[in-house]
């Protein structure tokens, strides 16, 4: 029997046809509790007085201390830490007893673009705002501030303001990424608040040395001999007095727990969790997957919507097929994104990528290289004429795209947000 089944699609719905026969499961993030608003100043504050691994806040700062927080910018929004600045801003005003004046929040830019002040009121809430000061981190800034070389001989330059600061603490949202195994934690110092080069020579370790492809040693949930994480963790290492407070959310993209403390333990634990909520096991690999990103903004770009693919392709057999919803009404994302599309018909990639190392070069490469490994059939918006170049199946009519993508018959998941489940193959007991 045909079911439509519905994904979020931009801000709209679409429906997919799909033989009820054919599907041999659907792949739901863990329903996970949330922190209620009136809960979390209470929650965040026992974590701060008995974090993972340190001693409790407030008996390592002392009142009279330059205090820098690092958060995350607009593109990591989705985690709300807007509900959980005011609270840590008043604990240390209130409990700490730390001077305004010697606060400051940066805002952990990396090589995005710095907010504007709607931007950082929104990031901060307009109480804080108003209240603290707040700047943007500047890659290229003249007054970054070296503290060491890492054992990948990647020099760390890093915001004055967090480098010169007698305490710094981080508040960032741990998650799965596809180079650095998992977001968070150590990633507010690199690339959050590092020089351009110093987060170019690290994210540069994507790329295998000996081949051009894709590192082995990178992806989804790798930490141990992953060398973007270790080279992060090294350089974090080198700042004086360093805290973390690490954000959990649900695959609702509500926040359920928090983990403060050290900046490698905490830090873990919280990624523990986020296995726990996202992997999940599956007995088989599908032949066929249909996937949504999630909606807007997950999906506002093939940049951030192919995160789905890193997600799932765990979850789909090599040459099976990939049906993914994504509207993608911002085209490539990334300004860079798409550029690279013209060392696929004029050759000179590898080098130009290896030499000249840009995080929308590698993504849109892995994309590359993922349309190798198996089909996508992408349904979107975007008109973008680069898509095909890249290997991908491009439609704008759902039913031309299941003509063409043959999927009757097949084992097939259904997936309605990729960005937030990984399929990881159950292994086989020895008979």
């Amino acid at each position: 029997m045909i079911k439509n089944y519905m994904f979020e699609y931009g801000e709209t719905t679409v429906s997919v046809p799909v033989d009820e026969s054919d599907v041999i499961g659907e792949l739901k993030g863990k329903k996970i509790p949330t922190i209620a608003d009136e809960d979390l100043c209470a929650v965040l504050y026992e974590t701060l007085d008995h974090p993972i691994g340190a001693l409790p806040l407030c008996d390592s700062i002392k009142p009279n201390m330059k205090v820098a927080l690092v958060v995350s910018d607009i593109t990591r929004f989705w985690m709300r830490q807007d509900k959980v600045i005011p609270h840590l801003i008043n604990y240390l005003l209130d409990t700490c007893h730390v001077q305004v004046e010697n606060i400051t929040i940066v805002i952990a830019t990396g090589t995005h673009r710095g907010g504007d002040e709607a931007e950082m009121r929104m990031i901060v809430t307009d109480h804080v705002y108003d209240t603290v000061k707040v700047e943007n981190h500047d890659c290229q800034a003249p007054d970054l501030v070296y503290i060491g070389t890492t054992d990948y001989d990647n020099a760390i330059l890093v915001n004055h303001t967090v480098a010169t600061a007698d305490y710094v603490i981080c508040l960032g949202a741990a998650t799965h990424h596809v180079m650095a195994g998992y977001g968070g934690g150590r990633k507010s110092i690199l690339p959050g608040v590092s020089g351009i080069a110093t987060i170019m020579r690290n994210h540069a370790l994507s790329l295998d040395p000996k081949q051009f492809a894709t590192n082995p040693a990178i992806g989804c949930g790798k930490l141990k001999g992953n060398p973007i994480h270790e080279d992060m963790v090294q350089a974090a290492s080198f700042l004086k007095n360093l805290f973390m407070v690490n954000l959990v959310c649900n695959a609702e993209m509500e926040l359920s727990y928090i983990f403060s403390g050290h900046f490698v333990k905490a830090w873990e634990k919280a990624c523990d969790i986020v296995d726990e909520i996202y992997r999940l096991p599956i007995k088989e690999k599908a032949d066929v997957i249909v996937a949504s990103c999630g909606g807007y903004p997950k999906d506002e770009s093939l940049y951030q919507g192919t995160k789905t693919v890193d997600n799932i392709i765990s979850g789909i057999k090599d040459g099976g097929t990939l049906v993914l919803l994504m509207e993608a009404r911002n085209g490539g994302g990334s300004p860079d994104y798409f550029d690279w599309s013209r060392y696929l018909v004029h050759g000179g990639f590898e080098e130009t990528l290896r030499n000249h190392f840009t995080v929308g070069g590698y993504i849109f490469f892995l994309n590359c290289e993922q349309a190798k490994k198996i089909n996508i059939y992408l349904y979107t918006k975007a008109a973008d004429k680069e898509i095909p170049l890249m290997g991908i199946h491009v439609y704008h009519d759902m039913d031309k795209l299941l003509a063409d993508a043959k999927i009757s018959g097949k084992k097939t998941y259904i997936v309605p947000n990729g960005a937030t489940v990984i399929p990881v193959l159950e292994e086989k007991e020895n008979a």
